[in-house]
């Protein structure tokens, strides 16, 4: 996203548009680069929409961000980009029982995502104030990364890790695995390091998601869904964005239920990003303009 932000406004600069069309054109840039990563050209295009200012949504970038995502889209195609088949096989139907456990497993989501970004912003502060020389805090956090991978043995909680969300989508997973994937991914960007949070979000929500299922006996594959785009939504803050990966990850036959988690997952003003301005409340008709925790 902040490479295709970062195209968009250099591309907007050069063409001397003004503030207001600049921001567009980095909108622009970050539905382009998130659609052609991840292959949901329809989330990637009210991403930027919704990520930048929580409660408002910017309707004149509309149009720019479908047409971005679209082309960026149908160009990784033509590249034969590798976009991954997260398609899961499950025959749970839409019932009360199901949905009291969806609401349970997307509540507990919310305080797994407030561990995440509450992990991310302490470790990147502790970072910050016991080595304040960037090349010491790079050196001491690839140690520590290093160190950790040879205390557990593994490599699974380096890189994106989608083989480890395959293997939850198909119920297998660690009892701790969501924990460690937070704090190998807070100490790689506290660090100075730089890569995403996305595929982390997804990461631990899927397997937190196939644990609750282990755990209470529900459908693995659904509930690693749920997990993925239960913690994606509470990390982010984008609700819409968070149901159309969804519908183009895993399809529709489970979409009632993927709105019932989206829908049960609001925790309160923590995110990400602290930059996030979220302009009205999430929990009543108030104006707060106040930025992410």
């Amino acid at each position: 996203m902040q490479i295709g932000g970062r195209i968009g406004e250099q591309i907007g600069e050069k063409l001397r548009f003004n503030e207001k069309d600049k921001k567009i054109m980095l909108m622009s840039g970050i539905s382009a680069a998130f659609s052609a990563l991840f292959g949901t050209p329809m989330a990637a295009a009210f991403l930027a929409m919704e990520i930048a200012s929580i409660g408002i949504m910017y309707y004149a970038a509309l149009v720019p961000c479908i047409w971005a995502s679209l082309t960026a889209y149908m160009l990784a195609k033509a590249f034969h980009a590798p976009f991954e088949n997260l398609a899961i096989s499950s025959d749970v139907t839409l019932n009360f029982g199901g949905s009291v456990r969806v609401i349970l497993l997307a509540v507990l989501c919310a305080f797994v995502s407030i561990l995440f970004c509450k992990t991310m912003h302490v470790i990147k502060a502790l970072y910050a104030r016991f080595f304040p020389n960037p090349f010491v805090r790079a050196f001491t956090g690839g140690v520590i990364i290093i160190l950790l991978s040879l205390l557990l043995r593994t490599d699974d909680y380096l890189g994106p890790g989608m083989n480890i969300i395959e293997r939850a989508l198909h119920g297998e997973t660690a009892a701790f695995a969501f924990l460690l994937k937070i704090l190998f991914t807070a100490l790689t960007i506290g660090a100075g390091f730089k890569g995403g949070e996305i595929v982390p979000s997804f990461f631990t929500g899927a397997t937190f998601g196939c644990l609750f299922a282990i755990l209470t006996g529900a459908s693995a594959p659904l509930c690693a869904a749920i997990g993925m785009v239960s913690v994606f939504c509470g990390v982010t803050n984008c609700p819409i964005t968070a149901l159309l990966i969804s519908f183009e990850l895993f399809g529709f036959d489970h979409a009632y239920y993927y709105l019932i988690a989206v829908t049960s997952i609001f925790p309160e003003y923590y995110s990400l990003y602290h930059a996030q301005t979220i302009v009205y409340s999430k929990f009543e008709n108030s104006y707060v303009n106040r930025h992410g925790e």
